[in-house]
């Protein structure tokens, strides 16, 4: 996804000192103030490049079959992949019902599919809260599967402090997903980049690792970019990917999403952002090879919440992982923050 490291890197929000964003499409410089961790200012909505897009074919709701546990609780974070033998894997944060005592902020659960659609799950979750210091002893968030060429596995998760409200990125690893064993943060939260979590992640040819996530600044979610030699880095601070478009959908927050790579020339993200309500929507941007420069990206959202009767009732859909093979492209997210969905996606 990523080639060698250019000399003078580049990022959408960094390419408003430059007069085009895309061959034909200019740059319109924000008046708004500047992020206070990058600089990056929002841009505003610019016509699509006619590059890519997707049309959404079909939708189907995700079944979980499981133990007690479990199924007493509501599901986000849907993370599926395939396996070489054509099954497919799922690790999902299963959380407390609203109303029902909060005991944490998540747990992790995985399980496995023939189907991408039905999915019978390990009696045991495969991550808990505590044991690494306590410092993720308040729950176990989002998590991110990297097979690994052994055929072990590698999962980034946010783990959440006792007081539920702060965390950062940790990472498990183990040669099956009933047998991971925690080691240890793998991108930490640091004044300047609180609560880092929602990993995306890719190990490039070369060996090293690219890993997008969100952070919070200015009241709000972004979604930065790091490359490392290994899982847990040391990690070099690339220029924000892209920013926040102050007339569009995403207005306010920006959330990471599943990378798709079936044109390796022009990787895709299936982003998460917000308005400051909010309101989550999954949209799409398109990169160059390198990641330093958008080349396209949706004006309208890709998959909206079906709209709910009551105003303050949750307005929220969220990309987790996305599958292709064979030209089928399936998008996973969650639903209001309790249950699971999948998108037959058409590239056009």
């Amino acid at each position: 996804m990523i080639g060698d490291k250019p000399a003078t890197p580049t990022s959408p929000a960094a390419a408003t000192n430059q007069t085009e964003i895309a061959p034909g499409v200019p740059v319109i410089r924000s008046r708004l103030r500047a992020d206070s961790v990058t600089g990056d200012r929002k841009v505003l909505v610019y016509p699509s490049s006619g590059s890519v897009d997707f049309n959404v074919q079909e939708l189907q709701d995700i079944q979980l079959m499981g133990p007690p546990l479990l199924m007493a609780r509501d599901l986000m974070s849907p993370y599926v992949w395939l396996e070489p033998d054509g099954r497919f894997g799922i690790m999902v944060r299963a959380v407390t019902r609203p109303g029902e005592p909060m005991t944490d902020t998540g747990i992790i659960w995985a399980g496995w599919s023939n189907d991408g659609v039905n999915f019978a799950m390990l009696d045991q979750a495969s991550i808990l809260p505590g044991g690494t210091g306590e410092k993720d002893s308040g729950g176990v968030e989002d998590p991110t599967v990297v097979k690994m060429e052994d055929g072990s596995y590698v999962v980034y998760y946010t783990g959440v402090e006792a007081d539920m409200a702060h965390g950062e990125m940790f990472y498990a690893a183990g040669p099956g997903i009933d047998r991971l064993v925690k080691a240890g943060v793998a991108l930490a939260s640091t004044k300047s980049l609180g609560n880092t979590k929602e990993a995306t992640v890719d190990r490039e040819k070369d060996g090293r690792w690219s890993l997008f996530y969100e952070y919070a600044a200015d009241e709000a979610s972004r979604v930065g970019l790091a490359i490392g030699p290994k899982v847990d880095g040391p990690w070099d601070e690339q220029p924000t990917p892209f920013m926040p478009r102050e007339d569009g959908w995403d207005n306010w927050h920006l959330s990471t999403g599943p990378m798709l790579l079936d044109d390796p020339e022009m990787p895709v993200m299936f982003y998460n952002g917000a308005t400051h309500d909010a309101r989550w929507r999954i949209g799409w941007v398109a990169f160059d090879r390198k990641l330093t420069r958008v080349v396209d990206r949706c004006i309208e959202p890709l998959i909206t919440p079906p709209p709910v009767p009551d105003r303050t009732a949750s307005d929220i859909a969220f990309a987790a992982s996305v599958t292709s093979c064979n030209g089928e492209i399936w998008l996973y997210y969650s639903l209001e923050d309790r249950r699971l969905s999948r998108a037959r996606l058409k590239r056009s």
